[in-house]
């Protein structure tokens, strides 16, 4: 019963993560409707667009996480109740699996990060700028939730195998 809790645990903390995406697409949104509306100047009415964007990409992202965490709560009972060491073996792949998609996302996204400024070095026209630095405030959004959720799923995959030991010992 305390692999299903901590695996629940671990499902409810994701689903309030991922709604920080959720929260950061509407600002960007917002943002974009006040360049619309408020914008004078070439770079501000530049901003409308990439602004918009940003806020669509992180609807999706934040929308879909949220989603599939919340099935993930629900099924965890299900799974855990019809084969408890199959749930847990799932559970220890998927974190792992995770942890290494991770590492991936820590090192591309930096890169981005970089190319999207050398853009606003290099290419001094409003619209260029305004996708450079908005791009790099999107970046840096999903590295700071996923900065997060990578912390917490590598803590959820210590505790997963601290369970593994505790179940041998129990043998």
């Amino acid at each position: 019963m305390e692999l299903l809790k901590l695996a629940t645990e671990w499902a409810k903390a994701e689903v309030f993560s991922t709604r920080f995406f959720i929260l950061f697409a509407i600002l960007f949104l917002i943002a974009s409707i006040g360049f619309w509306q408020l914008g004078k100047t070439d770079l501000a009415k530049a901003y409308i667009i990439p602004t918009l964007v940003a806020g669509l990409l992180l609807l999706i992202i934040g929308s879909g996480l949220n989603y599939t965490n919340i099935q993930r709560v629900k099924q965890f009972e299900k799974d855990f109740k019809t084969d408890a060491s199959a749930f847990y073996q799932s559970e220890i792949e998927r974190s792992e699996s995770t942890l290494k998609e991770y590492n991936v996302v820590f090192k591309v996204i930096p890169i981005l990060i970089i190319v999207a400024a050398l853009l606003i070095l290099f290419i001094n026209t409003p619209t260029w700028r305004a996708i450079g630095i908005t791009t790099i405030a999107m970046l840096i959004v999903i590295l700071l939730i996923d900065g997060t959720a990578h912390s917490r799923i590598e803590a959820y995959h210590k505790e997963l195998k601290l369970v593994d030991i505790e179940n041998e010992i129990k043998k």
